[in-house]
């Protein structure tokens, strides 16, 4: 029986939480905004009895990994050269990347910055976006009238206020607000519906018991590691978008061209609102190989149709990682 082992490594100076499963080729999960490792629960044991050294890691800012104070340090070239430098110190040359939401946007650049390192890629729920004409918060500013997370989490504090108020009713609230669970309307309200005054939590309401997919050992699991940490590293991601979009003006213009799968779920916003994306995958990502999208599920996908994610992806992994 595979087990789950647990432990720290010392990578990019600072320290990286991961738990892995089996033995075969690897295959590094990096988690999304606001998750841990433990997103991944059900795809490391199913990737170890299919043959995989499965991988997943808390990033930096999050969960037993450190979280340093510095906003700059959360920038994407350090996040990849966390993935790189985590890579060197598991003494592995190439892995397969699987990246769901932030996680995604990291796969994305990590395939981009070092193609020799990542073999296949597979994303989840969030599709390559093409470098934008201006810095995001400006494009958000000329575009958008309406409340946006990103903008509302770029001054230090507020959103973090809110969030650290009740720990678990904001995470219960959040995941069930962007699951396939919730009410029909709130998609398109959360996206582009709210009054710009509003606050995160105020829309989504507190589900009366938690979907099939999260159980409240799950949800305990969670909450415990950001009352540790609390919301100010993970958000600090958020808050250098703009230095990325600046930093990385070279990096952000090149094709990735790895063997790639995209899945995504047909109720959740990050794909139901980005046909944009999804569309210029199939410019920017030449060697695309499918685009699935999963009935019924939201933006936790690999949560919420975790069998039919497993199944995808060790298919994938079967055919096209060599």
């Amino acid at each position: 029986m595979n087990k789950m082992l647990e432990r720290i490594v010392h990578a990019n100076g600072i320290d990286l939480h991961i738990v892995e499963c089996g033995k075969g080729k690897p295959v590094l999960f990096l988690h999304g905004f606001p998750e841990l490792w433990y997103s991944w629960r059900y795809q490391l044991p199913y990737l170890a009895v299919s043959g995989y050294r499965a991988i997943a890691v808390d990033l930096r800012g999050y969960g037993q990994s450190s979280v340093p104070d510095n906003v700059r340090s959360y920038s994407m070239r350090n996040m990849v050269e966390d993935i790189v430098q985590l890579l060197n110190e598991l003494n592995l040359d190439r892995v397969a990347l699987v990246g769901h939401d932030w996680g995604a946007n990291i796969a994305w650049t990590c395939a981009q910055m070092h193609p020799e390192r990542f073999n296949v890629l597979i994303t989840l729920s969030v599709p390559f976006s093409p470098r934008p004409p201006m810095p995001l918060t400006e494009l958000i500013k000329k575009n958008s009238s309406s409340f946006n997370w990103l903008m509302y989490f770029q001054e230090e504090g507020i959103a973090e206020s809110e969030l650290e108020n009740d720990i678990e009713t904001s995470l219960r609230r959040i995941y069930y607000g962007l699951s396939g669970d919730a009410p029909d309307e709130l998609p398109a309200k959360l996206v582009a519906q709210l009054p710009k005054d509003s606050t995160l939590l105020d829309p989504i309401p507190d589900p009366q018991s938690l979907p099939k997919w999260l159980q409240k050992e799950d949800l305990t699991y969670f909450v415990n590691n950001f009352k540790l940490t609390g919301f100010t590293g993970a958000l600090n991601r958020y808050r250098n978008v703009d230095y990325d979009w600046a930093d990385l003006e070279k990096e952000s213009q090149r094709k990735v061209i790895q063997p790639t799968l995209f899945i995504g779920g047909e109720l959740d916003t990050a794909t139901r609102f980005n046909k944009r994306g999804l569309e210029a995958m199939n410019q920017y990502v030449p060697n695309i190989k499918d685009k699935i999208i999963i009935p019924g599920s939201g933006h936790y996908v690999q949560q919420e149709a975790n069998e039919d994610v497993n199944r995808y992806i060790v298919e994938f992994l079967n055919q096209f990682y060599i």
